[in-house]
């Protein structure tokens, strides 16, 4: 069976700065405990600008969740990478705590930014969930050093009744499947997704 390579890409796509830039993101991607399928590249003729973007998809594997993506624009001698948009790619309008910045040679970028991708990919990342009746209601993943939330859902019909009737009562609206961490309480169940260990 044919591996799939890391940060694939159609050498007609890339100019020879691109290509640099990527074969040195691909090789150091080999090491990294993720699928090859959630590292991408986007040309520039395929992207709104005159950069070309890749992406890493961090994933839940046990629940097949996305939690989040992170990337970086690279212009050829500029890198500018942080959390990007799940559907455009797009950078954030204001900086997270993720930001990363750097100019350089194609080489020297590509090099910086796979340190900056293992950087993440070595923080704590857990899954939180809230339970009633065998069932999980609320979930929420977040970095465990930080409690940095990232994604989160909730289920009204899985929700015990009195929650849901306090949460109606104070008007707390959760729009998209977003919770009120604090109004939950502490969780039932703590799982490691990633990362080093954190006491749970």
């Amino acid at each position: 069976m044919e591996e799939i390579p890391w940060f694939e890409y159609d050498e007609d796509d890339l100019n020879v700065a691109q290509r640099a830039f990527v074969d040195v993101l691909a090789e150091r991607a080999r090491s990294w405990l993720v699928d090859p399928l959630d590292t991408v590249v986007v040309p520039p003729a395929d992207t709104s600008g005159p950069e070309l973007i890749v992406w890493l998809d961090i994933v839940d594997p046990q629940h097949n969740q996305g939690i989040l993506t992170v990337g970086a624009h690279f212009n050829g001698t500029a890198i500018h990478a942080d959390r990007l948009h799940n559907q455009h790619f797009s950078l954030p309008e204001e900086a997270t705590e993720l930001t990363f910045t750097a100019v350089g040679s194609p080489t020297e970028l590509a090099e910086r930014t796979a340190a900056w991708f293992q950087a993440i990919l070595a923080r704590p990342l857990i899954r939180c969930e809230w339970q009633h009746g065998g069932k999980t209601y609320a979930v929420r993943y977040e970095f465990a050093d930080t409690g940095r939330g990232l994604t989160e859902g909730f289920e009204d019909t899985l929700a015990p009744r009195e929650l849901r009737k306090r949460f109606a009562a104070e008007g707390i609206v959760r729009g998209r499947g977003r919770i009120n961490r604090a109004g939950l309480g502490e969780p039932d169940l703590i799982t490691r997704v990633r990362g080093s260990h954190v006491g749970q």
